[in-house]
């Protein structure tokens, strides 16, 4: 099945334009890989402050890292088709580097420890949000990456795409999945959003069952919280705190971490103080690493303007369709009957019908029911 995986959606892509303890309510909040967050944050950041001095847009602009993954791809990529839609694949990078160290040891490269496909649709209301499990068997491209190319790979986990090639190889093997060319990249490290979200004053939380998790330094006890950044990073990393231990109870408790922390953005306040805009806007583009067309403020401006509609209740969120490996429990197989429904829809610009996820085993956990909006 996993030597399959890559015929999940070969078609032409359609596209378009252009160690805490939780306290009640006191803390802040965080989380540590954003994936959709970032784009959603930052858009409050710079579409409410887009008018700042020279100096500031210079600075801001600095801070920026971009990655050319247009030119590292080439032309041997799904059709760039202008339906009005637009594909980002949003990344969060478990780099042991630097700032990064404390949450395990650097081995000397990264990997894409958390990965989410967002369609957004025509019209730019709403959105569709696939999570592709890190340790999805699938079929890898060939990448290549300071000259050097790594051979494709058949039952290669999904996240060593990043490990071996980086942003390129991982929009690469998604495309490759898919069918679905990726409009635009998106990349935040487990420090980048920690900050991100401890400048934002973080997110209000109710867990509905105890989270003890040593590992992700996770306590938390039935009940409301404001957890600060240390507490939102375990709460995303833990896996054996909720659910069936897997990594697939984490996507769910991710996905639905994020949908609070979109409501609770709304109440932030960004007009009551420029230097909190500014530092916003400050964290928020250090946080980030683009392709190069949104590696500019004026760029992001843009972007984030499109996004700005869309609120938490405009989300379809959804787990890639998998069923656990056979010859090894600690891995999944694409179901690829399914996979193609998601991607059959979203290369039509339709939502996701419900048969699509059905029976996946990442439906099969209730992690998510352990947070729900406070």
């Amino acid at each position: 099945m996993a030597e399959d995986s890559n015929s999940t959606g070969q078609g032409a892509g359609r596209r378009r334009a252009g160690g805490a303890t939780g306290r009640r309510r006191k803390t802040r909040s965080t989380r540590r890989k954003a994936f959709m967050i970032t784009g959603w944050s930052l858009a409050g950041v710079l579409v409410v402050g887009g008018a700042g001095a020279g100096y500031v847009y210079y600075k801001l602009n600095g801070n920026l890292t971009g990655v050319d993954i247009n030119a590292q791809l080439g032309t041997d990529r799904p059709a760039d088709i202008d339906d009005g839609s637009m594909d980002i694949l949003v990344l969060g990078s478990d780099s042991r580097a630097g700032k990064n160290g404390k949450y395990g040891q650097d081995e000397g490269s990264s990997r894409s420890d958390t990965a989410m496909m967002v369609h957004v649709y025509q019209g730019h209301k709403t959105a569709s949000v696939v999570s592709i499990p890190r340790d999805t068997l699938i079929e890898r491209p060939a990448c290549t990456k300071d000259g050097t190319t790594t051979p494709a790979q058949r039952r290669a986990m999904f996240n060593t795409a990043y490990e071996v090639g980086g942003p390129a190889c991982a929009v690469k093997t998604v495309e490759s999945m898919t069918g679905i060319r990726m409009d635009h990249y998106l990349e935040v490290d487990f420090s980048g959003f920690k900050d991100l979200i401890d400048e934002l004053g973080g997110v209000d939380i109710t867990t509905t069952e105890p989270i003890h998790d040593k590992d992700s330094h996770l306590d938390l006890e039935p009940g409301e919280h404001t957890l600060d950044g240390e507490q939102a990073l375990g709460l995303v990393r833990t896996r054996k705190g909720v659910g069936d231990g897997s990594d697939l109870g984490r996507i769910q408790l991710q996905q639905a971490f994020i949908k609070a922390l979109l409501d609770q953005i709304k109440g932030v306040g960004l007009f009551s103080s420029p230097k909190k805009l500014y530092d916003l806007a400050d964290t928020s583009t250090k946080a980030l690493t683009t392709d190069s067309d949104l590696a500019s403020v004026d760029k992001l401006l843009s972007f984030a303007g499109g996004l700005k509609g869309i609120g938490s209740e405009d989300l379809k969120m959804v787990t890639l369709p998998v069923m656990y490996d056979p010859n090894d429990p600690n891995r999944v197989l694409p179901m690829e009957a399914k996979a193609q429904q998601v991607w059959k829809a979203l290369r039509a610009d339709k939502p996701i019908p419900k048969s699509a996820t059905k029976g996946s085993a990442g439906d099969e956990t209730d992690a998510a029911k352990v947070v729900k909006d406070a």
